[in-house]
């Protein structure tokens, strides 16, 4: 029987390794609760209406876990053009929608220009839509092509309208693993720095893991340490959101068929311990989007306080083949179900309306 942790204290790595290997799964749901409750005593799990627009599904970063990316010359590849995607802000603005998370590929032909003229459009046609848009390796990569600093990116971006930075492409940080399952991609330093260059500017981010592919319970130990410093250092986490690998058409399982789906034990437990662990996180989302929608639900009791988005469109998980979808009303009772009160946000985690 696993000793129980004070959450006054914080966790260190080899009390949060102890946790996730031994202790009771209802029990950890308890813990993850009562940590819960401190941060957000009133009982509200927010959720925000938003729409993913994948503007280029060009990538050059080859990713084997990812299913959705193309190369400039398959037939199916593309940009999208302004007007394809006013209309989906448009029809995010008909439902009440108020963020747009706009990732694409890492298209090797677009330039700073290119990324400063598309926000400034979006932000200047529609001031009421917030942009949290662009990865890190995207980031990365803009700089590196327009031959600017990271820091010179995300200032012109800024700028131009960009509100905030998601924290997809985080995976695992720990090299060992990425060097695995995206050769191509930034190290996990390049990812922090990233992130803190971000913050530096005021500009806030969100922190993701996905776990499920190669990595050891101690390198996911050692991803919510690095971002637990990080958030330390600068404070510019809004939320940390945590999801499994999907493994549908991707190279990866052809490569490993042995690594096996996620159950939803783990889930629950690794979100549990990253509630204790991540201390200095005020906003823990349940992936229900990965999960489904049952699972996402339970997720409030094992230290989720969102349910995220709405995700009116998902195109790059729904490649590897999870289909989940949930509207605005779905979500409302799913979380009256659970004795919580519903409430919607925005991409600040400020409530805009409450049900």
């Amino acid at each position: 029987m696993v000793k129980k942790m004070s959450i006054i204290n914080r966790l260190t790595k080899k009390e949060a390794l102890d946790l996730i290997e031994n202790a009771y799964l209802v029990e950890l749901g308890e813990m993850a609760t009562k940590r819960k409750a401190e941060l957000h005593p009133e009982k509200i799990t927010s959720f925000v209406v938003d729409r993913n627009i994948n503007y280029t599904n060009v990538c050059c970063v080859d990713c084997k876990f990812c299913a959705f990316y193309r190369h400039g010359r398959d037939g199916d590849s593309y940009v999208l053009s302004y007007e394809e995607i006013d209309k989906k802000i448009e029809e995010l603005l008909e439902i009440g929608g108020t963020q747009i998370l706009m990732q694409g590929g890492v298209h090797p032909k677009l330039k700073i220009d290119y990324y400063e003229d598309l926000v400034e459009h979006i932000h200047t046609k529609f001031p009421q839509i917030t942009l949290h848009s662009f990865s890190a390796i995207e980031i990365v990569y803009i700089a590196k092509v327009s031959k600017i600093t990271i820091l010179e990116v995300l200032k012109r971006l800024q700028a131009k309208g960009l509100s905030s930075i998601p924290g997809a492409g985080a995976e695992i940080l720990s090299d060992r693993v990425r060097d695995i399952i995206a050769p191509k991609k930034i190290d996990a330093s390049q990812w922090l720095e990233v992130h803190r260059l971000a913050h530096s500017i005021g500009m806030k981010t969100t922190a993701t893991m996905m776990f499920g592919t190669v990595e050891t319970n101690e390198e996911i130990i050692e991803h919510w340490d690095l971002i637990r410093q990080l958030q330390d250092e600068t404070g510019g986490f809004r939320a940390f959101i945590m999801w499994s690998f999907q493994s549908g058409n991707t190279k990866l399982i052809e490569e490993l068929p042995d690594i096996k789906p996620q159950s939803s034990n783990r889930y629950l437990r690794l979100l549990a311990v990253s509630r204790l662990f991540l201390d200095n996180f005020k906003n823990i989302q349940s992936s229900w989007v990965t999960q489904g929608s049952y699972i996402g639900q339970m997720a409030l009791k094992f230290g989720a306080n969102d349910l995220g988005s709405t995700m009116m469109e998902e195109n790059v998980v729904a490649a590897a083949g999870a289909t989940n979808c949930m509207n605005q009303d779905e979500m409302i009772q799913l979380i009256r179900d659970v004795g919580e009160k519903p409430a919607k946000r925005n991409t600040a985690y400020e409530i805009l309306e409450r049900f």
